[in-house]
């Protein structure tokens, strides 16, 4: 493997060593109270957040070998404020964790594959799993409802909304200038989709591990 190879790899798993300890804690444990407040969280969710942020990526590079990268990573962020307003307003989403987790396995390897989505699968999977994303986000939100006011609420999604197109249009400028990707066989794009998946199959085993353990009465 090239040096260059190894220099992505390894800033990949820097981040994947990174993002546990730092994941969800984008204002160090403060309230959010002002506009402010939920947009500096909004912004930092997705990227001290490792799960979020690796699915943001691949999604960039999937979105722009549908030939609509916009619409399609659009039509992620849509669906993931979605997400976030249903369980700000108590309507949460079963096992979102573990579909969270589900979804780097499932979208890494649709870049590893080599494979272009069409449009429309692409909205499809890129909706249905930002809805997931979104849920995990809104936790916050849920977690300060007293606190909650209307212009952290905006905030809030405003940076989610903001940040996360960011990185999937940069994700996806990347592969285009630098990588001159042309289709979705790009050796560079299918090895990022390897490093996803792999991290998306970690997280997968341990909420299994984790439902092994509480059903036979094991800590964990």
């Amino acid at each position: 493997m090239t040096s260059w190879k190894f220099r992505i790899l390894g800033a990949l798993a820097a981040v994947m060593v990174a993002g546990p300890a730092l994941a969800h804690h984008p204002l160090g444990g403060l309230p959010m109270v002002s506009f402010a407040d939920g947009m500096l969280s909004g912004v930092g969710h997705p990227v001290l957040g490792f799960d979020h942020l690796f699915f943001v990526l691949a999604m960039g590079l999937a979105a722009l070998f549908t030939g609509r990268v916009l619409l399609t990573a659009g039509g992620y962020i849509a669906a993931m404020l979605v997400g976030v307003l249903l369980m700000s307003a108590g309507v949460g989403l079963p096992v979102k964790e573990v579909v969270i987790a589900l979804s780097l396995v499932v979208l890494g390897g649709v870049v590893l594959s080599g494979r272009a989505l069409g449009v429309t699968p692409a909205l499809v999977l890129f909706a249905g799993f930002g809805l997931f994303h979104g849920s995990a986000f809104g936790d916050a939100l849920a977690a300060q409802e007293a606190a909650l006011g209307m212009p952290v609420l905006l905030g809030y999604l405003l940076g989610l909304g903001v940040v996360q197109l960011g990185i999937a249009l940069a994700m996806a400028g990347f592969a285009r200038f630098v990588w001159k990707a042309s289709d979705a066989g790009l050796v560079q794009a299918r090895l990022a989709g390897a490093v996803v998946a792999g991290m998306g199959l970690l997280l997968t085993l341990e909420h299994a591990e984790g439902a092994v353990f509480a059903v036979v009465g094991w800590a964990a």
